[in-house]
């Protein structure tokens, strides 16, 4: 019997970054030697460990149907509060760090709290939290913060060795782990079931007895979590903390999200793309390098230009499959309505 192999529509844009940055990373391999080597391929992973694991955490706020604009701002606070309360305070980073998580966790929940109770748009909100922590960040100093904690200079040096002489960073552990977390409660949960189902329709998803408002609170938690986690990672990189870090890192993240895969307007998308579009966005970086000729601006040009085509591609398909379905736009009120010559409202009648 023949059975011919068939794709799931649905995995189309996900495998299409997946091609993208395979594809990629072999002409790359082809054109510079240098790119062969397996510690340039870790590389990606080492340098945007901190995008991945702030993307990753945004991947579930656009799938509700939200965005989170407060991704930089927040990491930036946590690098600078974090340097502060180690140098100048004196508390161990064994303390900071999980502060700092505690943190993140309840500005995102406090964010996620406006945005359900108050109804007040997410884009709002999380405009009004990026120009706030941006702001405390400067209000905690206005200078960079070096910092000397033993343990967390010992976990910035920190190497796993994997093949040959090539290595991670424990970074890159912390990055996979939050990944691999967010997969399971995306795809194996209830919760991510209700958090698809916002993304899709959240009065339908009121009408299933799904619980929004939780769940609501609970993605901006996580994303605000995520962004502090980014935060430490960052700073940990750095050793040190500043209000200027990670400006506009938020677009980089939103832009690694859309191109992983995941539909801007939310119900559509796969954790796992994400980490996709962060490889894409870093293989951008790594040609440009390379190269040697161009301006480091081209990584942002190049990732505007594939987000954009990212978007167009996602808004034909999906289209594409509504037509497929048979779904035709509601009819509005007023059309459904007709009027004599005097003004009279006739109802309308239905068509056999």
């Amino acid at each position: 019997m023949n059975r011919s192999f068939k794709i799931d529509r649905k995995f189309v844009p996900l495998l299409a970054t997946v091609g993208l940055f395979t594809i990629g990373y072999i002409l790359g391999a082809i054109k510079y030697p240098g790119m062969a080597r397996p510690q340039t391929f870790f590389n990606l992973f080492i340098d945007n460990a901190f995008l991945l694991i702030a993307a990753t955490g945004l991947t579930l706020v656009i799938i509700s149907g939200g965005i989170d604009l407060s991704v930089g701002a927040v990491i930036a606070l946590t690098s600078v509060v974090a340097a502060d309360l180690m140098e100048n305070v004196g508390l161990s980073s064994l303390v900071v760090m999980p502060l700092m998580l505690l943190m993140g966790a309840a500005f995102g929940a406090l964010m996620g709290g406006i945005i359900h109770y108050f109804k007040v748009q997410p884009f709002i909100v999380t405009l009004a939290g990026m120009f706030f922590a941006r702001g405390m960040a400067f209000f905690v100093s206005l200078d960079a913060i070096t910092i000397t904690d033993p343990i967390y200079r010992s976990l910035s040096l920190a190497r796993i060795h994997l093949i040959g002489k090539a290595f991670v960073s424990v970074h890159v552990i912390v990055a996979f782990v939050v990944l691999a977390v967010f997969m399971y409660l995306a795809h194996l949960t209830r919760f991510g079931r209700t958090v698809y189902a916002m993304g899709g329709n959240e009065q339908s998803a009121r009408l299933m007895g799904l619980n929004v408002g939780r769940t609501k609170v609970m993605v901006y938690t996580l994303g605000g979590f995520c962004s502090a986690l980014a935060g430490l990672v960052f700073s940990n990189n750095l050793l040190s903390g500043h209000g200027l870090y990670a400006n506009g890192l938020e677009m980089e993240a939103i832009a690694a999200v859309i191109i992983g895969g995941t539909l801007l307007t939310g119900g559509v998308g796969y954790v796992f793309g994400t980490m996709f579009g962060v490889l894409v966005n870093g293989l951008i970086q790594v040609l440009i390098i390379f190269n040697g000729e161009l301006s480091s601006w081209w990584t942002r040009i190049v990732i505007g230009l594939l987000t954009l085509v990212f978007i167009l591609v996602q808004s034909t398909f999906t289209s594409w499959q509504r037509r497929q379905a048979g779904i035709r736009p509601t009819r509005k009120r007023s059309d459904a309505v007709a009027t004599t010559s005097d003004g009279a409202v006739v109802p309308d009648t239905p068509t056999s």
